[in-house]
């Protein structure tokens, strides 16, 4: 049973975190909403335990359809960066401020960038694709993604000054926002043969998410007794991430999505979460 004990542990942090909220705000759906969350992570995690190997694809879809279907087109809430940055400013303390402040803010010092490689519903599109590893040299473009950030402050900035109705703005903003990143990063993904380009080069919320990230709890280690240093988990890496240096500084160290690619690829079993 040693094995299902992080599934265990994520399920029984995110029922803390439901349960919190439920009877700290009063309002049950957010008991349904961790719950749920919670629960599929869980399982999925579980169920790569069980050697299956479709399992983060299953937590992807689960969790990454439910944020984008239910909460997001059917309940309307902009669950984009720029939706948050509205309700921030706003002081409304509601769905999309409560999932950044969860999944991209504070959560990432348990679980580092888990939310990319399990939750986020471009990716969940884009892992989809047939370039699973960086297939031509890497260009330094990472800056792009301070440009992305401002743009999404620019644009909620906008919404709050002259959006006539704000909740119908946001909403379409939401909209017209996600086909926009489906669009741009299936177009880098072919010019880059590399899924994950979008989430290198410009997607913004991965700065959010840095800081936390680097002193993550959760984290792949390489037990370099076993280590042969053949380049395997390397090359298998989505996010080019070196996962032979265990320092927290270790190459795009915060970029890692615990994906665990890099632990399948490993031949002498050097690698684990």
């Amino acid at each position: 049973m040693a094995k299902y004990r992080i599934p265990l542990l994520i399920w029984l942090i995110f029922e803390a975190v439901a349960v919190g909220l439920w009877l700290g705000l009063g309002n049950i759906f957010y008991l349904f909403n961790f719950s749920y969350i919670g629960t599929c992570i869980a399982v999925g995690l579980a169920l790569y335990s069980a050697k299956w190997k479709h399992a983060r694809r299953f937590v992807q879809f689960a969790v990454g359809l439910y944020m984008l279907g239910f909460l997001g087109l059917y309940e309307g809430e902009n669950m984009q960066i720029e939706g948050f940055w509205c309700y921030l400013a706003l002081g409304v303390f509601s769905g999309p401020t409560i999932h950044y402040l969860v999944a991209k803010i504070a959560g990432p010092v348990l679980f580092g960038r888990g939310f990319c490689g399990y939750a986020c519903w471009t990716a969940m599109v884009l892992d989809l694709l047939p370039f699973k590893t960086r297939q031509k040299k890497r260009p330094k473009w990472e800056w792009m993604r301070f440009v992305f950030l401002a743009a999404s402050i620019a644009i909620a900035v906008l919404i709050l000054l002259f959006a006539e109705n704000r909740e119908q703005t946001l909403f379409a903003a939401f909209v017209v926002g996600n086909v926009l990143y489906y669009i741009v990063g299936i177009l880098l993904a072919f010019a880059f043969r590399d899924n994950r380009a979008f989430c290198k080069y410009l997607c913004p919320v991965s700065l959010l998410m840095k800081p936390a990230a680097h002193v993550s709890l959760l984290r792949v280690k390489c037990d370099h007794s076993l280590c042969v240093k053949c380049g395997a988990c390397k090359r298998a890496c989505p996010m080019d991430v070196d996962m032979t240096n265990n320092a927290r500084n270790r190459e795009r160290g915060t970029e890692c999505i615990l994906c665990l690619s890099c632990v399948d690829a490993c031949p002498k079993h050097a690698l684990k979460l």
